[in-house]
C-alpha cells in the first residue's frame, strides 16, 4: 500500500496501523516519489534475521575458500 506524505501528517499513525492490516509494508510517498517503507518491528526483526544469517553463510563461504583467516577474540584485538 502507498501512503502519501499529507496524509500521515494528517492521521498520524493510524494510517500505517491501516496500511499494515492489509500488507506487509506500506511505501510512504514524499513529492510523488517513493521515499520510505514502514513494516511491524517483527517484519522488521525477521528481515534483519534473514540478513544477518546472510552474511553468516557468506563469511563461512569466505573462510571455507581459504579467503579468511580464524582466530581467537584476543588475537583478533592484538592485529587492530
Amino acid at each position: 500500500m502507498n501512503i502519501v506524505a499529507n496524509e500521515l501528517k494528517t492521521r498520524g499513525v493510524g494510517v500505517i496501523d491501516d496500511a499494515l492490516k492489509h500488507d506487509d509494508e506500506a511505501i510512504i510517498s514524499v513529492r510523488g516519489k517513493s521515499k520510505y517503507v514502514a513494516v511491524s518491528l517483527d517484519r522488521y526483526n525477521y528481515l534483519r534475521e534473514c540478513e544477518l544469517e546472510a552474511a553468516l553463510q557468506e563469511v563461512k563461504a569466505e573462510i571455507k575458500a581459504g579467503k579468511g583467516k580464524v582466530m581467537s577474540a584476543d588475537e583478533h584485538l592484538s592485529r587492530l
